[in-house]
């Protein structure tokens, strides 16, 4: 029974962590953040929800500085203010806009939003049972491999999330008649945007794939769609 004690305390701590994270990141939502009323957003949305068949697409502004785009587990969707600046200064066009609301609306609809706040649990999970087994057998280092595997694991699953996620925009942007072409444009704007063009790590650790990599998936979809 003894042996199986770090898979039982992993297991609990991985439950514990999900029911606080949702926790969490709903109270911080809820306090920071308000549905964006913009005038000229509004019809690049209200085509969105023509194209899902929706009277709506509410979309929130979260008031945090970085620029990003994220979706909750409780199907809202968001834009940070830091990306919204960057759309009232002119260097995010209302199309490209529209393509990120598509994105996270597409992590709504596979899934994605709910199953990120499961998997970083159990990655977390697993970060601890591994770090006690392999801390029995590798004094001093395994708690840094159990750190590793854990965000290889992580990594992985949020890149094909992302993939999945574009996907689903091209498809919804075509269907709205944007076509593909601010989605793709806006990923050559992302890492000045953002501020990531500075030193880069391995891209089987990032949690994003590169930008030139996500614009040659949207092609060859087009490609296999005839688009």
């Amino acid at each position: 029974m003894l042996k199986f004690t770090p898979i039982l305390l992993a297991v609990v701590y991985a439950l514990v962590m999900y029911r606080f994270s949702v926790w969490r990141t709903t109270r911080e939502l809820n306090e920071k953040s308000a549905e964006l009323a913009d005038a000229q957003l509004r019809p690049v949305f209200a085509r969105l929800a023509t194209a899902l068949d929706l009277p709506k697409v509410k979309v929130h502004l979260y008031d945090i500085e970085p620029v990003n785009g994220l979706a909750a587990p409780d199907g809202r969707v968001f834009i940070t203010r830091g990306f919204y600046q960057k759309f009232r200064q002119g260097e995010i066009t209302a199309e490209e806009m529209a393509s990120v609301i598509a994105h996270e609306l597409g992590h709504v609809a596979l899934g994605h939003s709910r199953r990120r706040m499961i998997d970083f649990s159990g990655q977390n999970a697993i970060r601890t049972a591994l770090a006690m087994v392999l801390g029995r057998f590798l004094p001093g280092i395994g708690t840094y491999i159990a750190n590793a595997v854990g965000s290889l694991l992580a990594a992985r699953l949020s890149r094909q999330d992302e993939y999945e996620a574009d996907a689903y925009a091209s498809a919804l942007m075509v269907k709205a008649g944007f076509g593909t072409a601010p989605q793709k444009s806006l990923f050559v704007k992302l890492n000045t945007l953002t501020g990531a063009g500075g030193a880069k790590r391995p891209a089987w650790f990032t949690s994003h794939p590169k930008s030139e990599d996500r614009i040659k998936a949207i092609e060859a979809n087009e490609a296999k769609w005839g688009v």
